[in-house]
């Protein structure tokens, strides 16, 4: 369909007529009229993508002139050569307004779809970032149109401010919007999946974690909303309750629940420090005081999980338990990126704010933490250090957790004391 521009005049398209089949009179640069044997003329375009012969459509003659369609079919070059498909392109813009399929348009739409599963910070986060980082550059484009090369662009200038965690979040964030956008039939792939490797690794805090009061009220808020798996929901609330590591919660054994005690006995054989404390008898235990609310929510887990071993057992077996991926998965289902909160991270946590709010004395908290204590101190997990004291702790932190999810007001509980 090679050929001079612009070859047909509008004296001949007037007078073209037409025969027993289909007839095609060339324009050039593969821009053709096709007439039917009706009558009716069609303006087309051929063109290869990706190897495959194709053919656009721009409409019908006169009611599409042909500096019009000249127009169209310059704007498929166009696409073709900046590496789109012209014919998904059209598709994607077909019958909507082009404002609709904007990248922040499809964006916002996402956001709105799925803000009710994520924290108040993280919808806070997400939106700051695009509109910061994303919406000034490619916010007015069809997002169908958006090449990979494109988007690195826009995070180069992210990365150049010196916030390379930025910009993999932003990407990552970028990612979900394409992905939302293929899946309701605005593009035809995803281009932040296309640049890994092309921004540096960044440098991911160690067994991140949220000391925000506030954002420790809406992480509750949201393990009470959690739509997966119910034990999963109560693993994590165990977790930031109890503050144990998460493979020390994962293996629980209803055997080491006493409810009358309020007590929690971790046999030393499941607990990390085991290595630095030889000394320890085969049946020394690591205690954990239970707080009411803690009680509360083991008997829920009691009803789902009772007459196994495991408090909390696999998904797919009873008789294993659940898996080390499952409560990183629950929270970055939750919304909470690896750069914002890790499961080991709710630790630090309790510890940061039991010390900083609650006013506790560091011994007590690294006891219940189970860290090995240097000196006479440090050796079996059983002795009765300080259990008075971390049964009054873990009650005082169970109730301040209670009110940061309300949102009530906190009295330290040194200062009420």
């Amino acid at each position: 369909m090679g050929g001079t521009t612009n070859k047909l005049t509008d004296l001949a398209l007037r007078n073209a007529k037409p025969g027993a089949t289909t007839k095609r009179l060339s324009d050039g640069a593969g821009l053709y009229l096709e007439i039917k044997p009706s009558g009716a003329k069609y303006w087309r375009m051929a063109y290869r993508y990706s190897g495959k012969q194709k053919t656009l459509a721009f409409g019908v003659y006169p009611e599409v002139s042909a500096p019009e369609a000249r127009k169209a079919a310059l704007k498929a070059r166009e696409h073709l050569a900046e590496g789109r498909d012209p014919g998904l392109v059209k598709k994607i813009l077909k019958g909507t307004n082009c404002i609709e399929n904007t990248f922040q348009a499809v964006a916002e739409e996402w956001i709105r779809k799925f803000k009710h599963m994520w924290t108040e910070s993280h919808l806070k986060n997400v939106s700051g970032r695009l509109q910061r980082d994303i919406y000034p550059w490619i916010g007015n484009r069809p997002v169908g149109e958006i090449t990979a090369p494109e988007l690195l662009h826009v995070l180069r200038k992210i990365e150049m401010r010196g916030h390379i965690e930025s910009a993999h979040r932003a990407s990552t964030n970028a990612g979900q919007v394409f992905m939302y956008a293929i899946a309701t039939g605005r593009a035809g792939r995803n281009p932040a999946a296309d640049l890994k490797g092309a921004i540096p690794p960044a440098t991911v805090k160690h067994m991140s974690s949220i000391t925000d009061p506030e954002q420790v009220g809406e992480l509750m808020r949201a393990f009470d909303r959690y739509h997966g798996s119910p034990l999963t929901k109560y693993a994590l609330q165990i977790a930031i309750h109890v503050f144990l590591r998460s493979g020390e919660i994962r293996l629980a054994e209803w055997s080491e629940i006493d409810f009358e005690k309020a007590e929690w006995r971790i046999p030393i054989s499941r607990m990390k420090g085991k290595k630095r404390d030889k000394e320890a008898s085969p049946t020394a235990y690591h205690l954990v005081p239970l707080a009411k609310q803690v009680l509360l929510i083991l008997g829920e887990i009691h009803a789902l999980s009772g007459q196994g071993k495991y408090l909390f057992p696999g998904l797919r077996s009873s008789t294993r338990p659940m898996s080390d991926a499952t409560l990183t998965n629950a929270l970055r289902r939750m919304g909470y990126s690896p750069e914002e909160l890790h499961v080991h991270g709710l630790r630090a946590t309790a510890r940061t704010l039991i010390r900083q709010e609650l006013g506790f004395d560091e011994e007590p908290i690294e006891r219940q933490l189970g860290h090995a204590v240097k000196g006479p101190l440090g050796a079996a997990y059983n002795r009765a250090d300080f259990v008075e004291e971390r049964k009054r702790m873990m009650q005082a932190w169970a109730d301040y957790l209670d009110n940061l999810k309300t949102g009530a007001e906190i009295i330290p509980i040194r200062a009420a004391m």
